[in-house]
Order: C-alpha cells, then structure tokens, then sequence
C-alpha cells in the first residue's frame, strides 16, 4: 500500500494550473487573481466629507466650546458636485457625505451639533482641523498594488476592483468538474427504490464539496456496472471538465465499471492506499487534453474523506492557490480510539468548543448520517492502534 502522504504528492505533480483568462467583473467571483492590481489613482482622489454637515475652517468655530457659534451658510456642496468651491472666513458651507471639499475649508461640522439651519447655523461644539474629512489617499495611493496575484475574489475583492477602474481582470477560472456515480444498485432521489436499491448521495455531496472548495460542479448521473457504458458517459463529459470525479467501480471485486474501462488506457493507476476509510484509490488524466480523473471509492463516507484529502488540494493547485494538504488543528479526545495497524485513520467527530473533539457513535464508511453529524475528522497515523481519552490528536476541521 501507498502512503496518504505519497498519493497526494503524485496528484500534486500531475495537476497543473489552469490557463489564465481575462473576465468580466460580474463573472470574476470565486476565481483567482492571476495578475497584481494597482491603482490608477489616490482613493479617495479628492479630500471629501464623511459626513453630513457644514465644511467651516476649524478656527471659526474655536469658541462653540464657550457657547453656540453662528455662521452664515454661503453654498451647498453635494456629492458628485464638480464645480469649484471656496470658503472664505467666518463662513460655512452646508455639504453631504462624499461631496469635495471647498478650498480653504480644514473641517467638518457634523448635522447633529448644529441646528441645521440653511441661510445661517448655529454651531454648538468645535470641531477640531480634519473632522469628519476623508483625505485623497489616505485608503490608496496612486500605483500602489491593492492586490496580489494568487487573491481568491470575493466580494470585498470585486468591491476594490471596481473601485480602482477595472472593468476586467486576469484571472484562472473556477475548475470545471463533473461527477459520475456508478453503480447497478443506485436510483435517482426522488424516484421509487426496486428491491436491492439505494438512493443515489455522493454526486450530490461531491459537488456539494467541489463548489465550497471553489469549482463549479456538474453532475453527469448515474451509470450502471458496465465499462463501455461508463466510456461513453465519460467520453461525452470531457468536453466540459477541467476534471472528472467518480465514485465507485474501483474495489477488487467483480463488476467495477470504472477500473475495467480505465485501467486499461495506461494513463491511471488504480492502488491500494494505506488510509481508512477510502483505501481503494483511482487517479490519472484522459483525453487529448490529459484531464485529471479521480476515482474514489463508492462509499459515501470514504469517497467524502478521499475528496478532502486529495481532490481539494488538487483544486487549489487548478485554481493558483497553494495546494496544501486539508489544514488541521490539535484537540483532545473525550473518549478513546481505536485504529487499525499499518492505515492512517480518519474517524468522524464533533467538536466541543473547549478544545475537545468527541468521536461519533457510527465510523462505518457507509454511514453517511453519522458523517452529516460530524464537523471534524480526527487523524489517527499509522503506527498508532489505540489511544486513550485526553490524548492530543491533529483535527481536520469540515
């Protein structure tokens, strides 16, 4: 058997990045930067009010800290306003949040410590030089970089985008992934289930998983236990996948539709990996374009664990993220383990939320509701058997 360790880093070698390709902004959430972003201009370019309220020069309304000061108001400044404004002494112009600064003016008064008079207003505190005032720059100089490449866009990242200009950006694209479930005993969710049968769960959880971890997933349906069935489904996805996962077909019994059809092309190895759940391990590229497939096991809670361990960081590494393995934390048990000699474990478990982690009751790889319960995968390495309660283990949080 392969270690979990050697698996990944053979996915590793083989996944490359995806191409580059320049998006609009309504469609760049989700991908990868793949360019620096810099600034054209200051942010804000212009000092500008943060407020509603009056710009006064702060040493005319000094003495509101002895009793009200009355000013006439000589102009409205509103945002967007481009004409030119200047503010002579003793004097005050009525402004909106956003709106220029008039020359000569050094503050802002807010609304609220004013009467809010339009021809003339009372001033009821001082208001020290720079109040209430946004300084051109003092978010962004122009040309400094406002992001990397390598930045995951979320919608703070799309707000600076368009901030600085950008009507478009380099990016590389959310991975194209389809799944395909094999299978003679799978039906559809939602159709009647014929003796022998089972509702058809692991496209919907993989492409559940593949969308969180940043792909766009899609899902093929289910194919029967019959190679040239499974060839020609797959033959028919690959010209929409940047990779194709699979579940089930790869075990050392009879009937695997996905082992049969593959194992042959030479270009995917199906082995043994020292890991429970999720032993029984397919990975390779097909096709013109070397598209890389995984073939994950059938049970639910084995093809989940396999998907995190290896087809994540895969997906990073398509996307230009690091492409490191799933991020782990320590905890200790509140209960004692037991592991299998020669596998590196990953038991379900609860988190407490006082540095604890409890395993869950059900550990079987078919046991997809006790998965449902777990927000953890407790890692038990391979020279270990058993450990007792209050033990410090490493924790993949889900």
């Amino acid at each position: 058997m392969r270690s979990v360790d050697e698996h990944l880093a053979d996915i590793l070698r083989t996944v490359r990045a995806l191409a580059p390709l320049e998006l609009e902004l309504e469609r760049a959430l989700g991908t990868t930067l793949a360019e620096e972003v810099t600034s054209p201009v200051p942010l804000p370019p212009f000092d500008n009010s943060a407020m509603d309220g009056y710009a006064v020069r702060a040493e005319d309304v000094e003495a509101a800290s002895q009793g009200p000061v009355t000013l006439p108001v000589v102009d409205d400044v509103a945002a967007g306003d481009g004409r030119l404004h200047a503010l002579g002494p003793g004097m005050a112009m009525r402004i909106m949040t956003g709106a220029p600064l008039p020359a000569g003016a050094d503050a802002v008064v807010p609304v609220e410590w004013t009467d809010g008079g339009t021809a003339r207003v009372v001033i009821e505190r001082p208001a020290p030089k720079g109040n209430a005032i946004r300084l051109a720059g003092e978010d962004v100089h122009a040309g400094d970089a406002v992001l990397p490449a390598g930045t995951r866009i979320g919608p703070a990242q799309l707000g600076i985008l368009a901030g600085v200009g950008r009507r478009r950006v380099l990016v590389r694209p959310r991975p194209r992934v389809v799944v395909i479930s094999t299978g003679a005993e799978l039906a559809e969710p939602g159709t009647p289930l014929s003796p022998g049968q089972i509702w058809e769960s692991n496209s919907y959880t993989l492409i559940a998983a593949v969308r969180q971890a940043g792909g766009e997933g899609y899902r093929a349906g289910i194919v029967g236990d019959d190679a040239a069935g499974f060839m020609e489904q797959l033959d028919a996805q690959l010209v929409r996948a940047d990779m194709v996962i699979t579940s089930g077909g790869v075990s050392m019994g009879a009937y695997e539709p996905v082992k049969e059809a593959l194992g042959p092309l030479g270009t995917v190895r199906f082995e043994k990996v020292a890991m429970q759940p999720g032993m029984p391990q397919g990975f390779g590229v097909v096709g013109e374009d070397e598209v890389p497939v995984f073939a994950l096991p059938g049970n639910p809670v084995s093809s989940f664990v396999s998907f995190m361990l290896f087809v994540r960081p895969a997906l990073r590494k398509m996307q230009g993220l690091p492409a490191e393995p799933a991020p782990t934390v320590t905890a200790v048990t509140t209960a004692p383990l037991r592991s299998p000699a020669g596998k590196r474990s990953y038991l379900r478990g609860t988190l407490t939320g006082q540095g604890g982690v409890t395993p869950v009751r059900r550990q079987g790889s078919h046991q997809l509701a006790a998965l449902a319960e777990a927000d953890a995968l407790i890692v038990v390495p391979e020279d270990v058997t058993d450990l007792p309660e209050g033990t410090t283990v490493e924790v993949i949080p889900l």
